[in-house]
């Protein structure tokens, strides 16, 4: 019974469109008093949730992206992504895929990658006679990529729910193969539907002005060097580094571009707090959350549960892979990582499968879930920039989608991809 209030509170209330904070809470709230628990446990274990110390990193890793999104580094990013791969067949197609790829190695965030690149390449593409759907299917399914690299705050939240044991520098690691799989995979489709539609190539600008364009995003290419090198090389902590890249990223707007006004580093600095305080309080309430299902045994009985179905690690992979993508089409990233860890995570160990392994599963499998209807953020977002109808993206995705979930079974089913580059570092 405690099970069916807990869960059947939740959906309930977000059946009925109260933020997903507030749903955590309420239902957490509900099954305590029904367990005859004293209520204040709730608040404890938010409290608890919030009050870890690697999560100071995230607020300021939002905070530094917030601050090259508005500093002028998104535009210069693009331009040299146009240098490189604009020749290519679908050429601004696949600029936006590269330039995913090097802001997301700034940002870590997937909306703030939808927002910055695809507020700069959706116009473009549409004014050179792309589709608007294409435009935006782009950039909706490629901000995956920024979930996969460092400084991925997701990352971090995994790491704190599966009990801060997982290195956060193992996890920065572990997603790159696989965020750089992602890519290929897409610009390989972008290439295909591109070749379709007729759709034309850029001129490549000349090795002189590569060289000037690489020159230019140069200090904004240095700050994923200082995040990655330096906790890679245990120099400082993903707190410390989170740190750092507020001051380099300061410094860069600042004294280098000099495009950061005074209008605009008060609007980052509101920004990142909103965005804060949404993320901490989902994370604190999802915390209670998860408590409540470790103290009701739901993932032993999950993992009995499986076991009885299935004693084949690829069978029970797919089906973990499969609740995760259903229930990431209405639920947000944050409170999944928090809730779905602690439940999840023991069955995979069970079945041998390394957690830094299983946290690149989890993060891709949840990236998916931010692009499909009907709560996908980033899909809201790129239909927002590209100023299309989400049925319109709908009807034309699914090439992009698949090029996803193939990347997805491939990260799943071959370990290497995700331990391989960790192991170098051991």
């Amino acid at each position: 019974m405690e099970l069916w209030i807990l869960f059947g509170t939740f959906v309930v209330l977000l059946l009925i469109g109260t933020p997903v904070a507030f749903c955590l809470g309420a239902a957490s709230f509900a099954t305590v008093l029904y367990l005859d628990l004293p209520p204040v446990v709730v608040f404890q274990r938010l409290n608890s949730g919030v009050s870890v110390y690697a999560l100071m990193a995230i607020p300021f890793f939002i905070y530094a992206g917030d601050l090259m999104v508005r500093g002028d580094i998104a535009r210069r990013l693009v331009a040299l992504a146009s240098a490189l791969v604009g020749h290519m067949r679908g050429g601004l197609g696949q600029v936006n895929i590269a330039a995913s790829v090097m802001f997301g190695g700034v940002s870590g965030s997937a909306a703030a990658d939808a927002s910055a690149v695809g507020g700069l390449m959706v116009p473009q593409m549409k004014e050179r006679g792309y589709g608007a759907d294409y435009a935006v299917n782009i950039t909706v399914v490629s901000s995956i990529i920024a979930l996969m690299l460092p400084p991925s705050h997701n990352m971090i939240i995994y790491s704190i729910a599966a009990g801060g044991k997982i290195s956060i520098a193992d996890l920065f690691t572990a997603g790159i193969v696989p965020g750089l799989l992602l890519a290929l995979s897409l610009m390989t489709v972008a290439w295909f539907v591109a070749k379709k539609r007729g759709y034309p190539t850029e001129a490549f600008p000349g090795l002189r002005m590569l060289g000037v364009l690489f020159a230019s995003a140069a200090p904004g290419l240095i700050l994923i060097l200082i995040i990655f090198g330096g906790v890679r090389s245990g120099v400082f902590t993903a707190s410390e580094s989170s740190n750092i890249a507020v001051v380099y990223a300061l410094f860069v707007t600042l004294l280098v571009y000099r495009s950061l006004t005074w209008g605009e580093f008060v609007a980052a600095t509101l920004a990142a707090v909103r965005t804060t305080a949404m993320v901490l309080m989902v994370i604190g309430c999802a915390a209670s959350f998860g408590w409540l299902l470790a103290f009701l045994r739901v993932p032993a009985m999950l993992v009995a549960a499986l076991q009885g179905l299935s004693d084949n690690p690829i069978v029970i992979l797919l089906l973990i892979n499969l609740v995760l993508l259903l229930l990431g089409t209405f639920m947000d990233m944050s409170p999944l990582i928090v809730i779905t860890t602690p439940i999840f995570l023991p069955v995979a160990q069970a079945f041998g499968v390394d957690p830094v392994h299983f946290g690149v599963i989890l993060i891709l499998n949840l990236g998916i879930g931010l692009c499909t209807p009907p709560v996908g953020a980033v899909l809201f977002v790129g239909c927002a920039v590209g100023r299309v109808s989400i049925w319109s993206v709908m009807h034309s995705i699914w090439p992009f989608y698949l090029a996803a979930v193939a990347t997805l079974m491939a990260v799943t089913y071959v370990p290497a991809l995700s331990l391989w580059l960790p192991s170098m570092f051991h």
